[in-house]
C-alpha cells in the first residue's frame, strides 16, 4: 500500500494549520435598512471584507436583526453599523445591544448610522448625533482636529473630500471630535455653524462608539484615505488601546 499521497495530503493540512493566522478580533456588519438605502452599502460591505483580510479580523455580514441577541453578540468586539437607516430593532433587540455595548464592546457608525432610531434615546446619546439634513454632493475643506485617534493619525492637516455632506442635531455635547466641516468651504444646507462635527469618537456607557459622516458615495470605499480612517475607528472601537 502506498502510504506517500496520504502523507503528503496530512502534510499539507498540517502547514494550513500552522501558517493560518490568529485573528484579531471579530466585527458584526449590520446593514439593514428601513428608510433610504444607500447604493454604497454592497460597496461597503466588499471593502470591509477585504479589509479583515488585510488586518487580520474576522467580518460576519447581516441585515437580519434577530442576530441581536445577548448570546449572538457576545461572540463579536465590534459591531459595524453600515449605513443603517430608520427604525431597526424591536424592544429586545434594543435591549440586547444595549448590554452587549455596556458589557465593554465597541461599535463604528458609518454614514447615515446618525439617520438611524430617532426615538431612542440611548442609541443618540452613544452614536453621538441624529442627521438633520444635507445638501447636494460636493467637495468640502475638512480640518482634522485631533490626530491622537488612529483614524486620523494619516490624515493631513486640511482633507479635501467630495460626500453627501451630513448636517447634525441632538449632539451629544460628551463626544470628542475629530474632524470638522468648514462651512465657509462649501453651500450648507441648514448647517451647524463653527463646529460641524464629521467623525467623532467617546467611550459611552462602559464601551466605546466611533462615528464617520463620510461613506455616501461609491468611490469612498476605494479611497485609501478613507479606508485608513475607517479602519483606524474600528481598531479602536475593537481593542479599546491607549490613544498615543
Amino acid at each position: 500500500m502506498n502510504l506517500k499521497p496520504t502523507l503528503i495530503t496530512l502534510g499539507l493540512l498540517l502547514s494550513v494549520v500552522f501558517i493560518a493566522p490568529a485573528q484579531q478580533f471579530k466585527a458584526l456588519v449590520f446593514s439593514k435598512t428601513a428608510g433610504f438605502r444607500h447604493q454604497s452599502i454592497p460597496d461597503g460591505v466588499v471593502a470591509l471584507k477585504k479589509m479583515g483580510e488585510t488586518h487580520v479580523f474576522d467580518v460576519y455580514t447581516t441585515e437580519d436583526a434577530r442576530a441581536f441577541t445577548d448570546e449572538n453578540l457576545a461572540k463579536y468586539d465590534v459591531v459595524i453599523l453600515m449605513s443603517t437607516t430608520g427604525t431597526i430593532f424591536n424592544d429586545e433587540q434594543k435591549a440586547a445591544f444595549q448590554k452587549y455595548v455596556q458589557s465593554g464592546k465597541g461599535v463604528v457608525g458609518i454614514h447615515s448610522a446618525t439617520d438611524t432610531e430617532y426615538e431612542w434615546p440611548w442609541y443618540n446619546q452613544m452614536i453621538g448625533a441624529y442627521f438633520l439634513a444635507h445638501p447636494k454632493q460636493q467637495t468640502v475643506r475638512l480640518q482634522v482636529l485631533d490626530k491622537s485617534h488612529p483614524s486620523t493619525f494619516h490624515l493631513p492637516d486640511t482633507w479635501l473630500w467630495t460626500d453627501e455632506l451630513y448636517e447634525f442635531k441632538n449632539i451629544n455635547p460628551n463626544i470628542k471630535v475629530l474632524i470638522n466641516a468648514d462651512e465657509t468651504s462649501y453651500t450648507v444646507a441648514k448647517g451647524n455653524g463653527p463646529n460641524h462635527p464629521m467623525a467623532w469618537y467617546h467611550e459611552f456607557d462602559g464601551g466605546r462608539s466611533f462615528y464617520t459622516a463620510l461613506g455616501h458615495v461609491e468611490s469612498a470605499f476605494q479611497d485609501p484615505d478613507f479606508l485608513k480612517h475607517l479602519y483606524g475607528g474600528i481598531w479602536w472601537a475593537a481593542k479599546g488601546h491607549p490613544l498615543k
